[in-house]
């Protein structure tokens, strides 16, 4: 669906040409941007699966990585023999905190001669110099397992000392109290608070330590092995061990980080990307102008299909860059749901197509892949006709997971014929995430149909809601014109199911076809009761105000907010007809003057959808059957068969894609739907007397 009012030949074919040649190369450029700059894709693989693709070479000399375990198992041991953390022995602090005691001390203290405070100066300075550390530094360094020995620097000079050698401000607090020359005044000394002047001189150097973490870990090889040119790394059927893994690792690292690449192989590998995302796009955009033409001269229509194409295989690539096995993460099926919701099944399906053989190129398992992605969107498309209820998203959900599945379980079993959970269960896990995120389709709806200019069939149920005001007041002001707004929608929706149209889009338009009438709901003979204001106005008057009831339609929707692709079927219904009763009234009584048609014309456009001529037979049917003198099979077929050949005669229908048959279906169906509204009741025969014998 889409809300502009334009004819396709109003759009000349150059600018649509150029207008969508400009949608796709934006497209295609974005696209090939976002993939993943590789030669092929990354290879997938699940430890103990057999190996379901073709065979693997190396296309060059890669070295075989390491298990991540072994590496950091090899480090630790190396570090825990060979490594020691760097320190360095600050002698300024020391002589400042001995300067400090000596001057709060020169005298002595309580209990305690100035000579015995200059031996505490002397076994602090010998303290100082062999070093002491920070508490929660040396806690840290005496847990741990891998350092049994730090080196010291002092005055440039670095020593290798054993942890157990180097004092902490607690452990040489300690060792002050218990030192043999002062044990006469330990008591008095522990009242003084010395603990203040012993503070750490040995800080952490952390250049010379990460420097030397650096040498030794350089030591360490990250390779197992190297394999050559040519030589086979995993062939179809072999069971992916943690051996072939690493193997397979080291080709996708050898493959994403290869650098060999010339300017002119770079050149050429981007180049054929770029062709091939090409190829698809204006695969894509012949078939939209040879079956969608209608398409073409709508922005919106193009906006949003090109964003959606372009949107979900940008995601695609990101995912697949984030992790290679993520390819059925994203819910592309999210696509044709949308699609079939705002345009058709036929454009879905190709959209859906166009959108699987773009996000194809960055998958290594492309024929899995395109199997999937196809038949779940064929279920998508299937299931979806016109979105009512969230009901029916979570339903299409449920089953595109559960085709997922299936289809996933017979692919994976014809390429291995003894089949576990164990081989499933990741692909399993991705689909019914995938799934879950389907479900957001409902919610996303409204995001699209406010961004593009859509109306969903959410909204138009909303709309078609009678407690509305403009229905509401339409039913309490023009009474006959609502009448006939709830037959024409009847009747009209009726027809779209049998011929194929939108059926829930022809039953809103119908109810607001007429809205105009609210402006001079009096004029209009299904309004009046036996006073027809028309005797008292010229024929050009009474044209213009029944002309005008388009106008109005038109100036109350807007007013009301509602949308423009409604709005249309206000416009098209009369099309560029006359108003015919006043045309001839005027014809009548001026037969020798050359008529102006102009004053009695509706200004149109002619219906340009299925769904506007649907409209269009079924208002002028309506109207009409009212003035009927009796109701036969015969007269209600006489009566839709002239009116609809009338219309097909004047050109009515030439701007909008319906067929022969689609006339002749809404002719059936009218024909049906008329004679039962305006059946006969039999007549009930009277009961006759007794009869005497």
């Amino acid at each position: 669906m889409g809300t502009e009012n334009i004819h396709i030949n109003s759009l000349p074919k150059l600018n649509r040409f150029l207008q969508g040649i400009a949608y796709i190369i934006v497209s295609v450029t974005l696209i090939v941007l976002a993939m993943p700059n590789t030669d092929k894709p990354l290879l997938t693989y699940t430890v103990g699966e057999p190996w379901t693709s073709q065979q693997v070479i190396s296309p060059g000399e890669i070295y075989i990585q390491k298990d991540p375990a072994v590496v950091e198992q090899e480090k630790a041991e190396l570090l825990r023999q060979d490594y020691f953390p760097y320190y360095n022995i600050n002698k300024a602090v020391g002589e400042k905190q001995i300067s400090l005691f000596l001057q709060k001390y020169s005298d002595g203290a309580p209990g305690v001669s100035a000579y015995s405070m200059q031996v505490v100066a002397n076994i602090m300075r010998d303290m100082y110099d062999q070093g002491i550390m920070n508490q929660m530094e040396y806690q840290k360094i005496v847990e741990s397992d891998s350092i049994t020995d730090i080196m010291l620097v002092k005055d440039n000079e670095a020593v290798k000392a054993e942890v157990a050698m180097v004092m902490s401000t607690k452990k040489a607090y300690e060792l002050l109290m218990d030192d043999p020359l002062l044990l006469n005044i330990k008591t008095t000394l522990q009242e003084l608070n010395l603990n203040e002047f012993l503070v750490a001189n040995i800080t952490y150097d952390y250049k010379r330590s990460k420097q030397a973490y650096n040498e030794l870990t350089s030591l360490i090889s990250t390779n197992s092995g190297v394999m050559k040119q040519g030589q086979e790394i995993i062939n179809r059927g072999e069971i992916v061990t943690e051996e072939k893994a690493r193997m397979i690792d080291s080709y996708n690292d050898f493959i994403s980080n290869n650098s060999e690449r010339t300017l002119a192989e770079a050149f050429m590998h981007n180049g054929m990307q770029w062709l091939y995302i090409l190829l698809i796009m204006l695969l894509f955009m012949c078939y939209l102008q040879y079956f969608r033409e209608e398409y073409l001269v709508r922005p919106s229509c193009m906006v949003m299909l090109f964003t959606l194409l372009t949107l979900f295989p940008i995601i695609n690539s990101l995912l697949v860059r984030w992790d290679p096995r993520n390819v059925y993460l994203l819910p592309v099926c999210m696509v044709p749901m949308f699609v079939r919701v705002f345009l058709d099944s036929r454009s879905a399906f190709m959209a859906h197509t166009t959108l699987v053989l773009l996000c194809s190129v960055i998958v290594s398992e492309r024929f899995e892949y395109i199997v999937l992605q196809i038949t779940a969107g064929y279920i998508a498309i299937c299931a979806l006709r016109e979105v009512t209820k969230r009901s029916q998203i979570i339903a299409t959900s449920a089953c595109i997971t559960l085709l997922y599945l299936v289809t996933y379980t017979l692919l994976k079993y014809m390429d291995n014929d003894a089949l576990s959970f164990e081989i499933l269960k990741h692909g399993y896990l991705l689909f019914i995430i995938s799934g879950m995120m389907l479900m957001l389709t409902f919610p996303l709806m409204f995001l699209v149909e406010k961004t593009f200019g859509f109306v969903s069939p959410v909204t138009l149920m909303e709309l078609s809601d009678i407690n509305k005001e403009l229905l509401r007041r339409l039913s309490e002001e023009a009474p006959g014109t609502y009448q006939h707004s709830i037959m024409v929608s009847n009747l009209a929706s009726a027809i779209a199911q049998e011929v194929g149209a939108k059926f829930l889009l022809v039953r809103t338009g119908a109810l607001y076809h007429d809205v105009g009438k609210l402006a001079n709901p009096v004029f209009f003979t299904e309004n009046q009761n036996g006073i027809n204001p028309h005797t008292r106005l010229t024929p050009q008057e009474s044209a213009r105000i029944i002309t005008g009831h388009v106008e109005e339609g038109i100036r109350l929707t807007s007013a009301a907010g509602i949308p423009s692709i409604l709005q249309d079927f206000i416009r098209t219904h009369h099309g560029r007809g006359l108003a015919r009763y006043f045309y001839t009234t005027y014809k009548n009584e001026h037969q020798d003057e050359e008529i102006d048609e102009t004053p009695f014309r509706y200004k149109g456009p002619n219906p340009f959808t299925k769904e506007q001529a649907i409209l269009m037979m079924t208002d002028a049917v309506e109207a009409s059957s009212r003035s009927l003198k009796e109701y036969t099979e015969e007269s209600i077929t006489k009566l839709v068969n002239n009116i609809i050949d009338n219309q097909v005669k004047e050109g009515f229908f030439e701007d909008c894609p319906i067929t022969f048959k689609d006339i002749k279906t809404a002719k059936e169906v009218l024909i049906d739907k008329l004679k039962i509204v305006f059946h006969t009741r039999i007549a009930y025969p009277e009961e006759k007397g007794e009869v005497k014998s």
